[in-house]
């Protein structure tokens, strides 16, 4: 584990200031990625907003984060372009390193002719928790905007305690003859669909975490992956509103 992933609104718009406090010194051994996009009013993609949303992060981390993501612009479209420019302008200024968006339904994102520079990072939902549209919106963002790297996240759907994991079997994406929990199984195969480099998962338990991080090293079965996608556009062609 060698990133952190935090957001600008994360615990009542405390979350920079509560991990510099815990981290200390160590904040710096961690790559940061965070998101920009709520506020206390709501969400709003106004530069002049995003810039001094950035400029106060900065301050409570006491560093310049790595990554900056514009937070789940499909809430607020019509800003969209302008606030990738704006990202742009403050990651040139020297107030993050790359920039990029983060989105969670980028349905409302896709279509649309774009004149924007390929961002650095893209973020998206990943898993077998993540809707055929979804994932097929995902894929074509990302192939549309040029992203340079995707992330993950999400890959339990948000809570890994549904009684859903106990109930499919995930070590069907696994490459036969490995040991694995059904959760570090899931996590595995959420790196294919859609394909990302990291993923970042919430939890508050050690063990929880041990088994993420070994999750990393298990193989998943391209052949399963392939089988399992084309079942989810057979299901949505079938009922596209499902």
């Amino acid at each position: 584990m060698t990133g952190l992933d935090t957001a600008y609104n994360y615990q009542h718009f405390s979350s920079h200031q509560a991990l510099a406090a815990a981290a200390g010194e160590a904040l710096d051994e961690f790559e940061i990625t965070t998101k920009v996009g709520f506020f206390p009013q709501g969400h709003d993609l106004s530069p002049e907003r995003l810039r001094q949303a950035v400029r106060q992060t900065v301050d409570d981390l006491g560093r310049v984060p790595d990554t900056v993501l514009l937070h789940n612009p499909e809430c607020s479209v019509d800003g969209f372009e302008a606030a990738c420019e704006a990202l742009v302008r403050i990651r040139d200024d020297g107030l993050c390193r790359e920039w990029g968006i983060s989105t969670w339904s980028p349905q409302e994102l896709v279509g649309r002719s774009w004149a924007l520079p390929p961002p650095d990072v893209i973020m998206v939902r990943a898993g077998l928790s993540v809707p055929a549209p979804v994932l097929d919106a995902t894929e074509r963002l990302t192939i549309g905007l040029g992203a340079k790297k995707v992330y993950g996240m999400a890959p339990f759907g948000g809570n890994a305690n549904d009684p859903i994991w106990s109930k499919v079997d995930t070590h069907l994406f696994l490459t036969p003859g490995q040991q694995a929990h059904t959760l570090q199984a899931a996590l595995a195969a959420a790196f294919a669909i859609p394909e990302v480099e990291r993923i970042a998962v919430g939890t508050s338990s050690p063990t929880h975490l041990a088994h993420i991080v070994q999750a990393r090293s298990l193989t998943i079965s391209p052949a399963v992956i392939e089988r399992y996608r084309a079942l989810l556009r057979a299901r949505t062609e079938r009922n596209p509103t499902g």
